[in-house]
């Protein structure tokens, strides 16, 4: 009994292991197989052919279909399933075909790659026969969809120079037979390494044209303008739409009319590659900036005549059609005795499918200390024409800036250009006589010894004794009062730099002016910096830095303000009493903060 129990149990577990091998050998078995709507068709038929496995695979290479014209395809659809702990999976892909000819036609073998192995369909035989009056097959509505919907993206240079223009163009194009009742984008592309620059469409409108020689209607969705950054094989990304059809069916409702049905599909564009070109390395200047296109380059000024202290503007502009946001103007070389403030970059730039066009331009703010002449050299600005395939360099003209009035620099004559380098005049003497005429007189006989003079030299020490330990004791309590030292500097050196301006009280335009001076050489003492390359912000930014409290920072920046409005506003004695002494106290302030 006890033996005919275990063989049972024996045989069962053997049973089931024959099972789980026997589905597992299943699961594992790889089969790829074409399977055709039908094997016989009139000419005017429509033939349905699907490849399909039961594991993905890679590299499909469908048949030449040869006899046959493509109406649709490839179109991939996976199913994936459990049932019973049993995994279902498949893959196929479809084609929609129309005979070409009648006759037997031999539909090849197509191949895929599954795990590494290569496997093959068998190939199909399909009888053509003449032309049917009703015929059984015909297109779905998918597709008729994908036939009538197609996504293409319009480039306009594939072979561009690098930092050149190109436009990329997405339309929709469908056939008269369908509508499009609305759509989505999905994946919109990126644009890596192109600098990009969309131009809105602000109403999609349809227009009729064709597409592969058959009349469509297409709506433009995207307007895109790139500038690729890197050269070599670059690619542009696909845009995708899920689009809701209106498909027309052979059915007709109580009316008459016809019964559409409704499906999405979704469309790409596909990718596009763009091999973008190097810039020559051969002519190409030490000045270029990397400015692509045409372009007219100007300097110039608001004007060349004035006085010490008045203001100009010097404008470096660029105009042309380009990358003219992609690139760095030239900066001018400007004579040491000129105030330069930072620019104001001005742009002006539209941007179209032909590429941004516009102007672009630097505006410098310039005021002269001295009386004298002074140049503005000549600047090269140089780009690459991409039409002409060559460098090409813009020079402009050097301008002469003449300061009538104003205070002469008592160290530095005028300045003079010679190839862009300025030479100094000394003036004053620069030799001093020596007196010939020396009128000595000769030592007479004396006796010190003994006399009152010996007797007060020799008293004279235990004089000075008691003085110098009164004298160290004040100078040691003076040096431990801290506070006191640094209120007592501040002001000594606020009274210094503010002494010329003090001089000028009354004077509207000599008092702001050595006010001005005087904020900005405290600043170059104490920070160590060139404060005319600072704008006031820059300024601002430089103090918070250093940690200085918002009332001095803005008390500062309110007084560099005055100076700058004292020249086109009138001003008071008494404002200018109040600005001195805001200045000293503003000084004196940031001393001790600094």
């Amino acid at each position: 009994m006890v033996k005919s129990a275990v063989h049972r149990n024996l045989i069962a577990i053997i049973a089931m292991l024959l099972v789980v091998f026997s589905m597992k050998a299943q699961d594992d078995a790889v089969t790829f197989e074409m399977k055709l709507s039908k094997e016989k068709l009139g000419i005017n038929e429509r033939l349905r052919v699907d490849f399909t496995m039961n594991k993905d695979g890679d590299n499909f290479n469908p048949p030449d279909f040869e006899g046959f014209r493509v109406l649709m395809g490839p179109s991939q659809s996976i199913s994936s399933s459990w049932i019973n702990g049993v995994r279902s999976y498949s893959k196929t892909y479809s084609y929609t075909l129309a005979p070409t000819t009648r006759g037997t036609v031999t539909i090849k073998q197509a191949s895929i790659v599954i795990a590494g192995k290569t496997y093959k369909s068998l190939p199909k035989k399909v009888e053509v026969t003449a032309a049917v009056d009703k015929p059984s097959d015909e297109m779905t509505v998918d597709d008729v969809a994908d036939e009538s919907l197609h996504l293409v993206a319009e480039v306009s240079k594939t072979d561009p120079y690098l930092n050149e223009g190109l436009s990329v163009v997405y339309k929709l194009y469908v056939s008269p037979s369908i509508s499009v009742s609305n759509y989505q984008p999905l994946d919109n592309p990126k644009y890596n390494n192109f600098w990009s620059q969309d131009i809105p469409v602000s109403r999609p409108m349809a227009e009729n044209g064709t597409y592969k020689g058959k009349p469509y209607r297409f709506v433009v969705l995207k307007r895109v303008v790139l500038y690729p950054q890197k050269s070599g094989k670059l690619e542009i990304e696909p845009l995708s739409l899920e689009v809701t059809v209106d498909v027309p069916t052979n059915k007709r409702d109580f009316f008459g009319g016809r019964i559409y049905t409704q499906t999405n599909k979704t469309v790409s564009a596909g990718k596009r590659t763009i091999n973008v070109k190097p810039l020559p390395e051969k002519g190409k200047p030490v000045n270029f900036s990397g400015a692509v296109g045409s372009f007219d380059f100007s300097v110039s000024t608001s004007k060349t005549t004035l006085n010490a202290s008045e203001s100009l503007q010097a404008k470096v502009e660029v105009s042309g059609k380009g990358n003219l946001k992609l690139f760095q103007l030239p900066e001018p070389n400007l004579p040491s005795s000129l105030e330069v403030y930072e620019p104001e970059f001005n742009e002006n730039v539209r941007t179209t499918l032909s590429g941004s066009q516009g102007k672009v331009s630097n505006s410098y703010t310039i005021v002269p200390s001295f009386k004298g002449k002074y140049p503005i050299p000549s600047i090269s600005f140089t780009y690459f024409d991409p039409k002409a395939k060559t460098y090409k360099t813009l020079t402009s003209d050097e301008i002469l800036i003449n300061v009538k009035e104003g205070p002469t620099n008592s160290s530095i004559g005028t300045a003079v250009a010679t190839g862009g380098q300025k030479q100094a005049v000394s003036v004053g003497n620069q030799f001093n006589f020596l007196k010939l005429n020396p009128n000595l007189s000769p030592i007479k006989s004396n006796f010190f010894f003994g006399s009152t003079q010996y007797y007060l030299w020799l008293l004279l020490p235990l004089i000075l004794i008691p003085i110098a330990i009164i004298l160290g004791k004040k100078r040691e309590a003076i040096a431990s009062d801290v506070v006191g030292n640094r209120v007592r500097k501040a002001n000594k050196l606020a009274r210094k730099y503010l002494s010329k301006a003090k001089k000028e009280l009354g004077n509207k335009e000599g008092f702001y002016i050595a006010l001005e001076k005087a904020l900005h050489n405290y600043l170059k003492a104490k920070l160590k910096i060139e404060t005319s390359e600072f704008s006031k912000d820059k300024i601002a930014t430089l103090l918070n830095e250093k940690q200085v409290d918002d009332t001095t920072n803005d008390g500062f920046i309110a007084l560099l303000k005055n100076c700058e409005m004292a020249r086109y506003s009138p001003f008071s004695e008494v404002q200018m009493q109040q600005d001195y002494d805001k200045a000293s106290e503003v000084i004196s302030h940031l001393d001790k903060q600094l």
